[in-house]
């Protein structure tokens, strides 16, 4: 079974717990090894498109996606895995959806990237980077004027997509209407292979947030304690109505755009760097030396979790793909509004 793990609500003042460590830890570890599944049946042929993983990027994404409860609105973009499943994504739906199962969310009919469930608050990600910040803005417009109070926004971009044009639309419409959003951006160094120094001429991204009017959180994207103590505190001020929360996190991508790319354009420099440094064995590593897990727990969770994966896989590879000739096509959910059906 996926971990159970429930939402963090509360902000935590002085140190988190051993038992929101652990768990965010070990989606950390089920994002890690089910992406290493995803990648290894990609260059096995049984995987069309495109497989991006998230490896170095776990700790930001868990703990974003920890912090939000029913109600919210998750809008995670490729790197994600870990923080889609601690939002509550099944391990076999997203597996599903990898391998076009018909079965899974998306029918097979769309691609592994694409997916998600909007009556539960978890939007499929726009391709166009920064078009999910003026989505969920939009999403939490439509809260207020239902009347529905309580619930926050969240989406995350990379380092390039802070100078789209979506960026900067949908972020500045957050501003001025206050709205409980939180924007994290995941600082990885490259926009693809456009390292950072030719993407922005700006000190810091986090300096954007001031000519916003809104607050600006800087983290430490390799250290899991930070990420969650940043991430509890920019949510629950975004729900308690202090207005959009910009998050940016330093970390680099530990790998290339996608499985399609070697990535030979990374400074080795900044391979060595703490920039560089693997968020999880890290994260493992202070499990260890605060006393809240051994060795030997730490292998446990993984045989567990590599069970659950390769579990998925199987499953998944014994559903059937769509049919075209049996299929419904119709792109709309509400048969009513199909073409050429009677009102």
């Amino acid at each position: 079974m996926t971990p159970s793990v429930e939402p963090l609500t509360e902000l935590i003042t002085d140190s988190l717990s051993r038992e929101q460590h652990i768990a965010a830890y070990r989606w950390m570890l089920l994002g890690r090894i089910s992406e290493e599944k995803y990648a290894s049946l990609y260059r096995g042929g049984k995987i069309f498109g495109g497989v991006f993983i998230g490896k170095g990027q776990e700790a930001l994404s868990v703990s974003l996606a920890m912090n939000l409860r029913k109600g919210d609105i998750y809008a995670p973009l490729i790197r994600d895995q870990a923080g889609r499943l601690a939002f509550g994504e099944s391990l076999l739906d997203a597996t599903r959806t990898y391998l076009g199962s018909r079965l899974g969310p998306m029918r097979g009919r769309e691609g592994n990237v694409h997916r998600g469930n909007p009556r539960a608050g978890y939007f499929p990600m726009i391709s166009h980077l920064g078009a999910m910040i003026p989505t969920v803005s939009g999403a939490l417009m439509a809260h207020r004027f239902k009347g529905i109070s309580g619930s926050v926004g969240a989406t995350c971009i990379g380092d390039g997509g802070t100078s789209t044009g979506a960026f900067h639309e949908g972020l500045n419409q957050a501003a001025v209407e206050k709205l409980p959003l939180i924007v994290v951006v995941a600082n990885n160094q490259y926009a693809y292979s456009t390292p950072t120094d030719r993407s922005f001429a700006c000190r810091d991204l986090v300096d954007k947030a001031v000519g916003y009017g809104i607050a600006g959180h800087s983290v430490d994207g390799t250290n899991l304690s930070a990420c969650l103590e940043v991430l509890t505190k920019a949510v629950k001020a975004a729900r308690e109505g202090e207005g959009p929360q910009l998050v940016v996190a330093s970390l680099l991508r530990l790998g290339g755009h996608g499985e399609h790319d070697d990535a030979n354009y990374i400074s080795n420099d900044l391979k060595k760097s703490e920039v560089g440094r693997d968020c999880l064995p890290l994260a493992a590593d202070f499990l260890l030396d605060q006393g809240w897990a051994t060795g030997a727990d730490l292998a446990i969770w993984r045989e567990e979790i590599v069970k659950q994966v390769e579990d998925a896989a199987a499953t998944a590879q014994r559903e059937p793909h769509p049919n075209p000739d049996e299929e419904d096509w119709c792109a709309l959910a509400t048969r009513h509004l199909s073409e050429g059906t009677n009102p």
